[in-house]
């Protein structure tokens, strides 16, 4: 019975090769190889492909920083770091969680940048798509509207700062102001606005833990803390004066030149 089993096993091994050999055999006889995917450093036969080689990993590179880039010249600084605040104040910890904060925020920068972005649609995307203007003009076209919106939420304060660092004479005019000077004035701007209005919203919910503290040491129960007990009542506030629609309302207003 052994021997009878070990010679079908012979027999299906050897039945196993030929189909593989017969399968493999148009593949073989073709020439045709098999794909595949190598990565390494070689030597360059000539200095154009050491050139074309940096050029694909400084674009690689310009890619991967370019979202963080677009996203600190737009109103998503300000907004996401004053929906942060709130989250903060009322102590709720990971409540509403962070994913749901960066989305909102995303959308509603979306919301507060729409005429903005139909405008370098219209004057820029569009004409380039068409060939109507070469990449030179459609980069100068885009960025003036966003020039614009900056210029109409930068703070004075912070556009003499950065000019006296960067200029060696005052600017008379807001197209004399570079570009690489305008972003960080505006981006300190939206900081400072962003921890203003953060500030403000603290208050209330500041005088609610002041309260509920009080209540708490003069009824002797020094031992509890006071946030367990004012949470409950900070959520209850919030959730009465509608406060999601008074934050966004606020933020939204904010950005009015």
């Amino acid at each position: 019975m052994i021997e009878k089993d070990s010679r079908l096993k012979r027999k299906h091994l050897h039945a196993l090769i030929i189909v593989m050999i017969l399968l493999g055999s148009p593949i073989i006889a073709s020439g045709v190889g098999l794909p595949t995917i190598t990565f390494g450093v070689e030597d360059a036969e000539n200095p154009q492909q050491v050139s074309n080689a940096l050029q694909i990993l400084f674009v690689l590179t310009i890619l991967s920083v370019a979202p963080a880039i677009l996203l600190m010249m737009t109103c998503f600084t300000r907004i996401v770091i004053v929906l942060g605040f709130v989250r903060q104040a009322m102590g709720t910890q990971n409540m509403p969680p962070t994913q749901v904060i960066l989305g909102l925020s995303l959308f509603l920068s979306f919301f507060v940048m729409s005429p903005t972005l139909n405008t370098i649609n219209e004057e820029a995307l569009q004409p380039y798509i068409n060939e109507q203007i070469d990449q030179s003009k459609a980069l100068e076209n885009a960025i003036k509207p966003m020039r614009s919106f900056m210029f109409s939420q930068v703070r004075e304060s912070e556009l003499v700062l950065l000019t006296d660092i960067t200029m060696g004479e005052e600017p008379q005019t807001p197209e004399d102001v570079p570009t690489m000077t305008l972003i960080p004035a505006f981006i300190l701007s939206e900081l400072k606005r962003a921890f203003q209005m953060g500030f403000m919203i603290y208050i209330p919910f500041l005088v609610i833990d002041m309260i509920v503290a009080s209540i708490l040491m003069s009824m002797g129960m020094m031992m509890l803390p006071p946030v367990i007990i004012s949470m409950p009542f900070k959520l209850l506030l919030f959730v009465l004066v509608d406060g999601w629609t008074l934050v966004v309302g606020s933020l939204i207003k904010s950005f009015s030149p």
